[in-house]
């Protein structure tokens, strides 16, 4: 009796960036390959991301100085991103007739600076491979016999593959469809979970004066934290300052370290060197060859030409027994060198990371040991592959959360399916 074919070789769960580019991948070896998407069209956290820009990877050349960025995983990386890395993205995309530009800190985008874009060209990858899409297609439960995963239910309908790539995005921006659902479906499969934590997030902070500045940013700070009082840890970047608090690269990539701190339980505070290229020294006599071209003006008037543009009337209410009604020529050395440590140690009272909503990223899902990275294929499940961020992996802004996208989802769309015909 001749044996029915399977309807598809490969079933990709999620059409988000990863999703994408495995069934994309797949597709291009020659495989049937279906997506089943929740939301009405694919991509939707990717055509938002970077703030409409896509931050589509991060041009460090030198693989050990990237991976380092993925702290603790780095080691299990080194395969996966010898099959695809940051190179591989450039030359897809360009390939495929979308220019990348590299940005300060080597950040790379599209050169429209469009996500839109980004989204375009994978759309197209699809389309050329034939993939076969069901929108709206919430999945309800995963069928698995002993060590294989036998189907997918949704609603009234089951889909069976060959192999099926799980790519259904963590808990950040969950209004695009990304509720964590495939941490659930995981735990039931028998995977270990890490909770999730909002790691790439904003802080949220309790000091009027960083309220008042909301939509001011400013290019190169120094932000220093500390726990109990004790300092922990320091990093220098572009800040900005919000409604709710703090934002900006620099606090991204500080957000992951602060929740640390914060689970332990302490009262986190923070100081913001607003000169930290400058010693107290210089910024002194920076002060008083201003103070001197301005003797009978008010403190407060001539506030504007001593801090960063667009924050004298905040730090004018920092300045505690300094009257800013002081003329210039009347200020003592002590209230002087008062300023200089204000300046050197803006005062920041931490509340509290901004929630999943708010997030760049959230960690959380299954650990790299329940991992085969050679292949993103599951340790549990022969024909399961696990990509994106479902992956237990902290990182930092700047490319090498989609990098990660791009190298799981290839790596998983070019190992998935046993009858590959390339």
């Amino acid at each position: 009796m001749e044996r029915l074919q399977k309807k598809y070789d490969v079933i990709v769960v999620g059409g988000g960036a990863s999703g994408m580019m495995a069934a994309g991948r797949a597709a291009e070896r020659g495989l049937r390959v279906l997506i089943l998407e929740k939301n009405k069209n694919l991509g939707e956290k990717l055509k938002i991301s970077g703030g409409g820009r896509c931050n589509i990877t991060n041009a460090e050349k030198d693989v050990h100085e990237f991976l380092k960025h993925y702290g603790k995983a780095a080691p299990f990386l080194y395969s996966p991103f010898s099959q695809f890395g940051g190179g591989d993205t450039f030359a897809f995309f360009e390939g495929k007739d979308l220019p990348l530009v590299v940005q300060a800190r080597k950040r790379a985008f599209p050169h429209t600076e469009r996500a839109i874009d980004v989204y375009k060209t994978l759309e197209e990858y699809l389309k050329t491979g034939q993939v076969t899409i069901k929108s709206n297609a919430k999945v309800s439960r995963i069928l698995f016999q002993k060590e294989k995963i036998t189907g997918i239910i949704c609603g009234n309908a089951t889909y069976t593959g060959e192999s099926y790539i799980l790519a259904t995005g963590g808990v950040s921006h969950p209004e695009t469809g990304s509720t964590g659902d495939g941490f659930k479906w995981l735990k039931a499969l028998g995977h270990t979970v890490a909770d999730p934590t909002p790691t790439i997030v904003p802080l949220a902070v309790k000091d009027p004066w960083i309220k008042s500045l909301a939509g001011v940013s400013l290019s190169f700070m120094k932000i220093t934290f500390y726990a109990d009082g004790v300092k922990k840890f320091s990093k220098t970047g572009k800040l900005l300052f919000t409604h709710f608090g703090l934002s900006g690269p620099l606090i991204l990539n500080s957000s992951g370290m602060v929740a640390g701190l914060l689970e332990g339980g302490a009262i986190v505070t923070a100081t913001i060197d607003a000169y930290p290229d400058t010693d107290e020294g210089s910024l002194e006599k920076k002060i008083i060859k201003t103070f001197d071209a301005n003797k009978n003006k008010m403190l407060k008037n001539v506030m504007k030409s001593i801090v960063p543009e667009g924050t004298s009337e905040a730090i004018v209410t920092l300045l505690g027994n300094i009257d800013p009604d002081t003329k210039v020529h009347s200020v003592t050395k002590d209230e002087r060198k008062a300023l200089v440590n204000l300046l050197k140690g803006l005062p920041v009272t931490i509340e509290g990371l901004m929630g999943y909503d708010r997030a760049v990223v959230a960690d959380g899902g299954v650990p790299l040991s329940e991992i085969d990275t050679k292949t993103m294929r599951s340790k549990k499940y022969d024909n399961l592959y696990i990509i994106g961020d479902l992956l237990h992996i902290t990182r930092p802004s700047g490319g090498f959360s989609l990098q990660l996208c791009w190298t799981s989802g290839y790596v998983a769309g070019d190992h998935a399916g046993s009858s590959a015909k390339v």
